[in-house]
This record gives C-alpha cells, structure tokens and sequence, in this order.
C-alpha cells in the first residue's frame, strides 16, 4: 500500500501528468459514448459495470478496418492545430471492429499517421483474434483534447498533439506514432508510484490478470512487438503501461 501523497505533492504530480498518458484534470469535457463505463475504484474483476452500449454488431465476427484521409478540419479541431509536427494531410482515420469487455464487436475510430496504418491494423487485426477486449476507441478530439479526460473513461487512442510527460518536447502522439490501449487497466505510474486516475490505480498492481491488463512477455506486447513497436511497460523511473510506440518512446 502507497502512503498517502500531501496535498502539495498530489497538485505537483497532477501539473506533471499534464503532458502526458497522465494527463491532467480538465475544467470539463463531453460525456464519452463508451462500450462500458471506465473501471470504478473498486478493486477490478472481470465484469465491467452495466450501461447502455454504442451500437454493437451482433453477427460480426470477422475483424474489419477501412482508413480514411481527414477530410474536415474539424475532425481534428481539438487534438491538432498550426505547429504540429504532422500535416493534417499526413493523419488518416482508421475505422475498425474491436471487442468490447462486453464480449460484444463494436466499430471504434483512431487518428493515426498516415505512415503507420498498415501495421496498427495488423496488430489491432491480431488483439481482435485473441479476443482482447477493449473497453472503447474514440478520438481524443470527442474529450475536447484532453488526455485526462480520455483516461477516465478508459479510451483507448493514439494521435493528439501535445508534449511528452515533463518535458517541452513533443509526445509520440503529437505524430500520430503512438497508441494508448485501455489506459485505466494499463496505467501512468509515477517514478514515485502516483497515479493520477483514483478508479484506476488498483491496477498499479501488475500481478493482476483481469481482462484488458498487458503483461511483460505477454500476446498484446507481442503483437506490437510483431510491426516493431515498443512499450512503455518497460520504461524505468516513470512507467506508462497503456503506451506504445513506432520508437519504444
């Protein structure tokens, strides 16, 4: 058990997660279409709490993706602006079925870069054959950019152009080279071991094994690990469990 943070501490941590998967708590956003509600701060199990689902396909059951260039700026209006390190004209949309912790296939939407669709849907191809649940996917553009806000709700996403966790330089997915999956399950573990997301840090604890966790070794590193990505799961210091990417940053 962590020793309880001083209150000065915890706001000195929450402004550091800011620029990154830890994210930083927004005056406020819009409320998420999720398959299922974010985990709550009860100890996990494998039955996520029941809500209304997004619209669901009953008898799918073959993986499907179809990408798309971004046509409307709008489509991005939170996550990008002037100054990125990538032109709209180089991000795609990918629209493809996954599965959610509702055993359920569902059509879900990332923003990518245009150079790496290719092996995402490869990998995303591979996490829908294992039958690895994931709890939603949507832009982060529908929390109006923040990565806080996507977190709660255990979003996974990759593409939003802001800097990487204590630093002034671009996170990996401000190019649209990263992806962040079920970031609840998979949290952002300070060096110190603070997390930031109350419902989601019984899952600090890595010796878990409920649906969506990723363990070192285990079949979602591995099918990152098959297109070259990396994971933050073996980061020193700070740990970002959620993260991969095209460069293991």
């Amino acid at each position: 058990m962590r020793a309880a943070v001083a209150p000065a501490v915890l706001v000195a941590a929450l402004a550091l997660a800011g620029a990154g998967c830890g994210g930083s708590a927004p005056s406020e956003f819009p409320q998420p279409p999720a398959s299922s509600p974010a985990p709550s701060a009860q100890p996990p199990s494998a039955s996520p709490p029941s809500a209304a689902p997004p619209r669901a396909h009953r008898h799918r059951k073959r993986f499907t993706a179809t990408v798309s260039r971004i046509g409307n700026r709008s489509q991005v209006r939170y996550s990008w602006h002037p100054g990125c390190p990538v032109a709209l004209s180089g991000l795609r949309m990918i629209t493809m079925t996954y599965r959610g912790f509702d055993h359920r296939v569902h059509t879900g939407r990332m923003v990518v870069n245009a150079a790496v669709t290719g092996k995402l849907i490869m990998v995303f191809r591979k996490l829908f054959a294992m039958r690895y649940p994931i709890r939603q996917m949507v832009p982060v553009d529908v929390y109006h950019g923040s990565d806080y806000a996507s977190i709660q709700a255990d979003n996974t996403s990759a593409f939003n152009c802001r800097n990487a966790t204590g630093s002034s330089s671009w996170s990996e997915h401000a190019f649209g080279l990263a992806v962040d999956l079920n970031p609840c399950e998979n949290p952002y573990v300070a060096a110190d071991g603070f997390e930031a997301h109350k419902a989601c840090r019984a899952y600090v604890d890595r010796d878990l094994h409920v649906p969506g966790l990723i363990h070192a070794g285990g079949k979602v590193v591995q099918a990152f690990a098959s297109v070259g990505w990396g994971w933050g799961g073996t980061w020193h210091g700070a740990v970002d469990y959620q993260h991969f990417s095209a460069n293991g940053r």
